[in-house]
């Protein structure tokens, strides 16, 4: 695919879109990577880095290997990725302390019109695809009630927390963030990057490269023999996940984290009638709206897979 250095800037926007998403426990890049039109060839990249483009440089010349891995995609996708996750995290930190209903406000109309844009693109509707769709929406509801355990600086914890968070970032509708808060592991990365704790983020880094290789050619197998079913399981995946999203939640539970604070262990929806703080009901379904039409903006942006 040819592109030109506006199809990389705008690659790049796309990528910043998706780091600011995966920064938010409950909202999953890979959404806005399945939206924006370059999830499929996110997947196909990733599962075609092996040692055999190695030889393709040393054979053809470094040109040849750029090409083969599809660089400069990868390169401006990630430079969006990285620097919107690194620096949106400290922004999501703030907003779900203070400004938690309207946040998820945002996301959850954003969700709403991903779930539509991703089961349109089902070729053709069988009893698998429904089960397929009941499934993955059980499974991502299930994930969302699940409380989240303590936090722990254990390195190799770090490097399989990465491995396993970074399967879920690229799957849409299954929040990469909110894997790590259930791991115990979000508060520490945030703290590392708040930090510059530059050995920790290289040990989560490093899992997540392995985790992501090997996730990948699954996903591409996927999608090259049950297309219509996986695009189903997905569809699957952001419906369940609109229970993480909702923007009233109840405390059931509480637990103390490791600075002595209390923190909130689990939670339920609940309707804003129920909610005990205020509940901003114009604020909330105004940023709703926005979420929605920020999709339509990213379809736009991905129609046809153009760019």
């Amino acid at each position: 695919m040819q592109r030109r250095f506006i199809d990389y800037l705008i690659v790049s926007f796309k990528g910043i879109a998706m780091g600011a998403a995966d920064a938010v426990p409950g909202v999953s890049g890979g959404t806005i990577a399945f939206i924006s039109g370059i999830y499929e060839e996110l997947i196909t990249t990733i599962s075609n880095i092996k040692p055999s483009l190695i030889t393709v440089w040393k054979n053809e010349g470094f040109k040849a290997f750029w090409k083969a891995a599809n660089g400069s995609f990868l390169l401006a996708l990630l430079t969006g990725i990285v620097v919107s996750f690194v620096s949106f995290m400290r922004l999501a930190k703030y907003l779900l302390e203070h400004h938690p209903v309207l946040i998820w406000s945002f996301f959850f109309g954003l969700i709403v019109a991903s779930i539509y844009y991703v089961a349109k693109q089902i070729t053709r509707w069988r009893i698998l695809t429904l089960v397929a769709i009941l499934v993955g929406a059980l499974i991502a509801f299930y994930i969302t009630t699940l409380p989240s355990m303590g936090a722990t600086d254990n390195s190799l914890f770090l490097f399989f927390a990465g491995a396993i968070a970074i399967c879920a970032m690229i799957l849409p509708g299954i929040s990469g963030s909110f894997i790590l808060v259930i791991l115990g592991a979000y508060k520490t990365l945030s703290d590392a990057i708040h930090d510059f704790d530059f050995k920790r983020i290289a040990i989560f880094a490093l899992g997540a490269v392995v985790g992501l290789l090997s996730f990948t050619r699954i996903l591409k197998w996927l999608f090259k023999n049950y297309h219509n079913a996986t695009l189903a399981l997905l569809s699957g995946f952001i419906v369940g996940s609109l229970n993480k999203v909702w923007p009233w939640k109840r405390v059931l539970s509480w637990r103390t984290d490791s600075e002595g604070l209390k923190v909130p262990f689990k939670e339920e929806s609940v309707w804003p009638t129920d909610f005990s703080g205020e509940p901003q009901v114009l604020y909330a379904i105004i940023l709703m709206v926005a979420g929605f039409f920020t999709i339509l903006i990213l379809e736009r942006l991905g129609s046809k897979n153009q760019i």
